[in-house]
């Protein structure tokens, strides 16, 4: 649209630059042609000025007008209704050209011609860049036999119908021959449906035997050499198209509504320099007949490009001669152009539609019916058994999503959430949440009975120590040893009983002995439990830690497989887009490597309109990768990219650029 906006801005500046415009025309300027001589009233201008309007806000707001819109545009402005007194066979005509509202026609014709060369090159746009597609199908399955037999598989049904169709078709057209060829025979009595079922079986056999005397040279060849050779043809014609319309592109974009406009003022400057300057005319003229010439032959397959072109100029120029010899002026009437602006919007581009849409059914990929039918039919088969397993196994089917859940629940609030909560009681030193083997008085207390058991022993068995009774000091001193783990009284009594273990027994200070060593026992067991726990309690937050590490891990592992998986696909997108850029960029660069230049060093016509197709991939995708700022500019290496008039040389400089530039994104 950036293109047509340009045009309709050189359209704007060509008319503004003549003191004749609508807009400075006064009820005065009206008055002078009050006798009749003056063709145009108030009212059509007004509808003139009005549809000039609607093109060039279209045009501003890059918004491209349907055709129909156009038609009504032209038919609401009286151009598609042509007036006796608006040909050139009225007198006074050539006098009455240089009237407002004559202007007014040439510019409502211009910009609608614009509108309508925008059409069609979005036209030729569309139909070209899918055709790439196309081929590439077309050569993967030509690339590889696992393809190139799934063609066989996914196309044996159609091939198997249009054999069918062909011999009932046949046989059918020998039935109805029959009767014919015994005109002169009596018969007696209409033949049964018995005999016509005879009859017509042996018609089809003879048909199938005579068939494969025909296509004997094709028994040779197995079906899937036979869909390798279909799948060449497809390609060779799906790439002629594809030229043809690279060609036509190019030609309108070369040739179709160019105005010699090297500098900016040269078109305003020209207009003003002279009233009878109509060259500007003469290239919208031929720039419809471009349009209706190209439309008209770019789908008839059997031309080359070169021929193609050349029917197109040679079409343009008899156009040219006709206009030169039955016209007046140098340029064609806006009636007359608005007349076959209908006509090539009406008629040429929904043919031409129609035409591409057939060429693409008939040589492009298979329907996705065609493709998909082979799985579909087992998905089809299959939906009864699947649809039963799911009844049949619903009950657990739904256990097993509950319990996935609820496992997913306890595992959160009792493996995540409930030690994070005693991690925090620890830090905050919550009395709660400290870890511990044993009570805190169980060791004081135990030791308190070791004391108690051993001074009684002691004071019972004063001769395992002094032999006489024991006195406050040596009681005192007996506890002081016990509470070092000095169980020196009950020792001695222990080793002296063991001389003579059945009075000790006996006595009961043998069995006494052992049950206190078992209390010492006890008490340093307690001891080395006490002093564990405090190793415990002196590590808790890193055994918090440690028991919470496990569920964080299980719990980050899934976290990271779903943001994979999502980051993947984002990824792969991301990638697929970055990676969309070079595919474009180096089929432009084997274009201009490839290509061979003429005279001026420009490409041809087929190479332009390739170019163009190809940088229009790249600028829609382009907008998808790149920043606001850096698409901007890398706007400003398209259009450097796209200016023949530099050069295939420089062009190949800008795609460098653009390589080295943007290589962030190309990756």
């Amino acid at each position: 649209m950036s293109h047509i906006r340009r045009i309709d801005g050189q359209l704007d500046r060509l008319q503004l630059s003549k003191q004749q415009l609508s807009v400075r025309i006064l009820p005065e300027s009206l008055q002078e042609h009050e006798t009749g001589e003056d063709i145009f009233d108030l009212e059509q201008i007004r509808k003139l000025q009005a549809a000039i309007k609607i093109l060039s806000a279209s045009s501003s707001a890059r918004v491209a007008l349907p055709s129909d819109v156009l038609v009504g545009l032209l038919d609401g402005a009286q151009l598609l209704e042509p007036n006796p007194s608006t040909s050139e066979d009225n007198p006074g005509f050539e006098h009455r050209t240089s009237a407002p509202g004559h202007d007014l026609q040439w510019l409502l014709v211009s910009k609608a011609t614009t509108q309508a060369y925008g059409l069609v090159l979005n036209l030729l746009l569309d139909q070209t860049i899918p055709l790439s597609s196309d081929i590439g199908y077309w050569n993967e399955v030509l690339g590889s036999p696992r393809y190139t037999g799934l063609y066989t598989v996914q196309t044996s049904p159609i091939r198997l119908w249009h054999w069918t169709t062909d011999i009932l078709h046949d046989a059918r057209e020998r039935l109805q021959r029959l009767p014919n060829q015994s005109e002169g025979e009596v018969h007696l009595q209409s033949p049964s449906i018995s005999d016509l079922w005879r009859q017509f079986y042996g018609m089809v056999k003879e048909s199938i035997r005579e068939r494969s005397l025909v296509d004997m040279h094709s028994k040779f060849m197995t079906p899937f050499t036979k869909c390798q050779m279909e799948a060449k043809s497809k390609v060779k014609h799906l790439k002629r198209l594809r030229e043809m319309s690279a060609s036509g592109l190019g030609i309108l974009m070369d040739e179709g509504m160019m105005f010699d406009t090297h500098e900016e003022e040269s078109v305003s400057s020209k207009a003003a320099s002279s009233d009878d300057n109509d060259e500007w005319k003469t290239v919208v003229s031929k720039s419809v007949t471009l349009m209706e010439s190209i439309l008209r032959n770019i789908t008839l397959l059997e031309m080359r490009p070169g021929e193609f072109e050349e029917t197109v100029f040679m079409n343009v120029d008899e156009e040219a001669g006709a206009l030169q010899e039955t016209a007046t002026e140098g340029a064609s009437t806006p009636v007359g152009l608005a007349l076959r602006l209908r006509e090539i919007l009406d008629h040429y581009l929904p043919a031409h539609i129609k035409a591409s849409r057939q060429l693409v059914a008939e040589f492009g990929r298979p329907s996705r019916v065609v493709r998909y039918w082979l799985p579909g039919m087992v998905l089809l088969f299959s939906s009864s058994t699947l649809l039963r397993i799911f009844v049949n196994r619903k009950a657990e089917i739904l256990q097993w999503v509950r319990d996935l859940g609820t496992t997913t629940i306890d595992f959160w609030y009792n493996w995540v959430v409930e030690p994070v909560k005693k991690i925090i009681g620890t830090i905050r030193h919550d009395k709660d949440s400290e870890i511990a083997i044993m009570s805190k008085e169980s060791l004081q207390g135990d030791r308190a009975s070791l004391e108690r058991m051993v001074v009684d022993f002691a004071i019972d068995n004063p001769n395992t120590s002094t032999g006489t009774p024991l006195t406050e000091i040596e009681i005192a001193d007996v506890r002081v040893k016990v509470r070092e783990g000095d169980l020196t009284p009950v020792l001695r009594a222990y080793e002296k009983d063991l001389r003579r273990p059945f009075m000790g027994t006996v006595r009961g200070d043998l069995i006494r002995a052992l049950l206190i060593q078992i209390q010492k026992t006890k008490v340093d067991v307690e001891v080395a439990v006490g002093g564990i726990d405090n190793l415990l309690k002196s590590q808790e937050l890193v055994f918090g830690f440690v028991g919470l590490t496990p569920s964080v891990l299980v719990v980050l592992g899934a976290s990271r497989w779903l943001s994979g998986v999502y980051a993947g696909r984002r990824g792969r997108v991301n990638s697929q887009k970055q990676g969309s850029l070079i595919r474009p960029l180096r089929n432009i660069d084997r274009i201009l490597s490839a290509a061979t230049p003429s005279n001026q060093g420009m490409l041809s016509y087929k190479e332009h309109g390739l170019l163009l197709c190809e940088v229009h991939v790249l600028r829609q995708r382009a907008q998808k990768v790149l920043p606001g700022e850096l698409n901007n500019e890398f706007l400003e290496e398209i259009s450097d990219l796209v200016d023949l008039r530099t050069g295939i040389e420089r062009q190949i400089r800008v795609v460098e650029r653009i390589r080295w530039a943007y290589a962030k994104w190309l990756q």
